[in-house]
């Protein structure tokens, strides 16, 4: 049939394949098979060599490159001591360097810097393709276990290393490439849960089994502290230190949302925490442990709200907790951070940041404001319990980032600017408004939208609607460098929505788009949409929508259920099949979250907008562009080579790029976010400012 063609009376056809078999894309979830990877190799061919072809690809990769490799990035401080380290990449660092610097040098404009570990030189050494995943320091020695990734997977190798001397420690600590979980309970012990064979991890592919390892003595001879149960989404641990004491827990998620913590002593004994299972541990200070909690719980005769942090007393935990902070209207706690003598708080209020620092006088708290600029985002970088400092970092849509020092003295918060990055694009004749939809249900969707204050309103501006919506991740106002020169200096809209799902509201706000209530999530966002649509900021011809990862759902949900809406869809590392993602790499871990396909009534629920299980013939869908990584081992690719094969099975258009390394964030290193980047700028832009013929309805 010819592009444009209207079927007035087309047979709507829908997949109806199961979780159980069926599926003739299934071998599409091989992800390293040789005929996967095929197929891969040729759509990545034709979708690049398409984008490539355009005539903004050459600037937009020019201008991208400038941003992502320019020096005056911010440098991200991790505060240990008398030293500041942070981990860095630039053109001559591809894959990037562990380096540190004295505080002092810190506050400098030119910090003298000093290579710790580079990682380029190791992975040419050592003939592997690493990627930074982080280290952990040992809070009482110069050990530390640093995590690296082959490509970009979350499974990754664990080695100690010493940071003084430089160098991996001869016979020290090391685990074998898995999804491990370690902390230090000691200099010489380590806490650690990991792949130990069969049976040893749950079903999401987590560690169900934490052992009391020994420095000199073999994994296999640890001793087994606590075990979980298979559908358990992972057992844990982790170590606090405050005031020269260290402090640690071993935690089994029963499920994303519901943990048991255990107090461990230094001979490996357990004692429960009294707290509910949906309490989740932020931290210790002052001997006492603090939990923030999900739901309102009632202990006697004492009601502790929803999004409260309590602490518990350690050394009597059989005495009430005390109330550290209690969220107000529209306010909740994002962050828990802790200094010598103060607990930081980091809250949202209407989705812009406030931070707080908490002083203990007794089982009372007093809460300080920390005084920052009052409509972006403040997040505490670091901090470290045996220091009075700490460092925040400020932004909003139109404001760079600013990096603040803050010490905390006898009665207040003293903060000194200690670095600023310089513009990195036009703010000319720019605003950012808060504006709010009605959802179906009646509830206001708000969201930020960053555009022209003399925005035309005729429905022509091309305009970028960004969502996420799920596991309590709250979209907060940030300086977006590539977005704003790319897409804000063209005099184009960028819109963001805090749909329900989010955090931006606290636990409620999550907890209302839960499970079978998660079309609360899709309606909200098709909500800005419609509402952008109503105020003639733009129109279905120029309105792209862009997501990732849950956000990859969101979009999968929106090309099936509102295809009227859109022009273009960047659907990112996304979940599509919601009957399968249970048994693809770490879905299992996300029951909490979508429902559990292999319980009858949630099966019902996700199949209803399943987008792999809701493409039909004879619609007319926009050109989406699918965006995913070979080396993803969290949201499976074959949710997306799976969808793009249907589509194709059913001739509807798409562009589909598959990174062949660089695990969930589609990237391994900055080269290669460089490079995806500008394709999907270039297929953005391409979409909704070029006249385009309709999309075909096959």
């Amino acid at each position: 049939m010819r592009l444009g063609t209207v079927i007035m009376a087309a047979v709507l056809t829908v997949k109806t394949f199961s979780a159980s078999g069926g599926d003739p894309n299934a071998w599409l979830e091989e992800i390293s098979g040789a005929k996967a990877l095929e197929w891969v190799r040729a759509h990545n061919s034709r979708t690049e060599s398409r984008l490539q072809g355009d005539s903004n690809f050459k600037s937009f990769e020019a201008k991208t490159r400038k941003i992502l490799l320019s020096d005056d990035r911010l440098p991200v401080p991790d505060l240990q001591g008398e030293f500041v380290y942070n981990f860095w990449q630039d053109k001559d660092h591809v894959r990037g360097i562990f380096r540190r610097t004295a505080v002092e040098s810190f506050r400098t404009e030119k910090p003298a810097w000093e290579t710790v570990i580079d990682l380029d030189q190791l992975a040419r050494e050592e003939n592997e393709n690493w990627v930074w995943h982080g280290v952990y320091h040992c809070p009482t020695t110069s050990s530390s276990l640093v995590r690296l990734s082959r490509g970009g997977t979350d499974a990754d190798v664990v080695r100690e290393f010493n940071l003084f001397e430089k160098q991996f420690v001869t016979d020290g600590f090391y685990l074998p490439e898995a999804k491990s979980d370690v902390s230090w309970l000691g200099p010489d012990i380590l806490l650690v849960g990991t792949d130990y064979g069969d049976g040893s991890l749950t079903k999401s592919g987590y560690p169900r089994i934490v052992k009391r390892w020994h420095r000199g003595t073999d994994l296999d001879e640890a001793k087994q502290l606590l075990e979980g149960q298979p559908d358990d989404v992972s057992v844990g641990s982790s170590t606090f230190e405050h005031d020269g004491k260290t402090y640690s827990f071993i935690s089994r998620s029963l499920d994303f949302y519901n943990t048991e913590y255990h107090a461990v002593d230094a001979d490996g004994t357990l004692k429960k925490m009294p707290v509910p299972t949906h309490a989740q541990l932020e931290g210790v200070f002052a001997e006492e442990a603090l939990f923030s909690l999900q739901k309102d719980w009632q202990r006697g005769k004492t009601i502790y709200k929803q999004g409260s942090l309590i602490s518990v007393p350690l050394g009597s935990m059989d005495e009430a907790p005390a109330v550290v902070y209690e969220p107000g209207p529209k306010e909740t706690l994002r962050e828990v951070d802790i200094s010598r003598s103060r607990i930081i708080l980091t809250t949202l209020n209407n989705v812009r940041s406030r931070i707080y620092t908490v002083k203990k006088d007794g089982r009372t708290y007093h809460r300080e404001t920390v005084t920052l600029p009052q409509n972006g985002t403040a997040s505490v970088l670091s901090s470290d319990p045996s220091l009075d400092l700490f460092y925040v970092r400020y932004e909003d849509y139109l404001v760079p980032q600013t990096l603040y020092e803050a010490s905390v003295g006898t009665d207040n918060c003293r903060l000194v600017e200690v670095k600023k990055l310089p513009p990195q694009f036009s703010v000319e004749g720019l605003e950012v408004d808060q504006w709010a939809a009605k959802s179906s249900d009646g509830t206001e969707i708000p969201y930020f939208i960053i555009k022209p204050k003399d925005l035309p309103l005729d429905g022509t501006t091309p305009t970028i609607l960004y969502g996420y919506g799920g596991f309590q991740v709250s979209l907060t106002p940030g300086y977006a460098a590539v977005a704003g020169k790319l897409w804000l200096e063209q005099g184009h809209v960028y819109v963001v929505a805090n749909i329900r799902g989010g955090g931006e509201f606290g636990p409620a706000w999550h907890q209302a788009a839960l499970k079978g209530n998660r079309q609360r999530a899709f309606d909200d966002f098709q909500a800005v949409a419609k509402d952008l649509i109503a105020r003639k900021v733009t129109s279905p011809e120029h309105l792209g929508i862009v997501g990732g990862s849950n956000g990859g759902l969101l979009m999968g949900v929106m090309f099936t259920q509102a295809p009227e809406l859109f022009k273009a869809v960047v659907c990112q590392v996304p979940l599509l099949d919601m009957l399968r993602f249970h048994k693809l790499l770490a879905g299992h871990s996300w029951t909490g979250e979508y429902g559990n396909p292999d319980i009858e009534q949630d099966a019902a629920s996700l199949a209803k907008f399943s987008p792999y299980h809701n493409v039909r013939t004879g619609q007319k869908y926009p050109h989406i562009f699918f965006v995913t990584s070979s080396k993803d081992d969290r949201v499976h690719p074959g949710h997306a080579r799976k969808m793009a094969a249907l589509l194709e099975e059913y001739g509807y258009p798409f562009d589909y790029y598959e990174n062949i390394e660089g695990g969930h964030g589609a990237a391994a290193n900055i080269e290669q976010r460089i490079y995806r980047t500008t394709l999907e700028y270039v297929y953005l832009t391409e979409m909704l400012t070029v006249q385009t013929a309709d999309d075909a309805v096959p």
